[in-house]
């Protein structure tokens, strides 16, 4: 099977959003990179070009974010993250889906960690925020009742990102951020 230049271009593009959006350690983003390198194409080195791809998207990063403002966007949303984990609500970030979500406030009811809620999102929630600047944080109760307009979960979580210099709105369901996920990655750990 030959690899058309659309595959590999989707592919390579792929690679640059999982190094941008930090959420993988070294090893695990080059693992996924080339596990979709074999899945999609079965005539290349998959783990020789994820090597090269992910150090090459690495490098292109830190000339980036030397360009990038403090506090960025991202850190903006860490301190958020930060001022909701003293508020009891837990910040999932870069989960596989829903189920994740719903473990980890199952995992905690068993331990008798009292929670207010669940904030989460999926890593294509975070490559958007990379390319459009908006992130889409889904927010449960700790029943896993979804938020709804004037609940005081709501609220709270807006009112977070907002001190933090955050637009944020609820939409369908979910809140939208105006984001650009900025996360620094630092040479010497990478």
């Amino acid at each position: 099977m030959t690899s058309s230049p659309k595959t590999l271009e989707q592919l390579r593009e792929f690679a640059r959003l999982q190094v941008r959006a930090g959420l993988l350690d070294e090893e695990t983003c080059r693992h996924e990179v080339a596990e979709a390198l074999t899945t999609e194409t079965k005539d290349l080195d998959a783990v020789a070009l994820a090597r090269s791809w992910v150090a090459a998207e690495r490098q292109q990063l830190w000339v980036d974010q030397a360009l990038w403002t403090r506090p960025t966007d991202h850190d903006r949303l860490v301190a958020a993250f930060d001022e909701l984990a003293s508020a009891r609500v837990v910040v999932l970030q870069g989960v596989e889906d829903h189920w994740t979500a719903n473990a980890e406030l199952e995992r905690l009811a068993v331990a008798g960690t009292p929670v207010e809620g669940v904030a989460w999102f999926t890593h294509p929630d975070v490559w958007h925020a990379i390319d459009h600047g908006m992130l889409e944080i889904n927010v449960w109760h700790a029943d896993t009742a979804n938020v709804a307009p004037g609940d005081v979960l709501l609220d709270l979580v807006i009112g977070c990102l907002e001190r933090q210099g955050l637009s944020a709105h609820f939409d369908e369901g979910r809140i939208e951020v105006g984001a650009h996920w900025h996360r620094y990655v630092d040479e010497a750990t990478a």
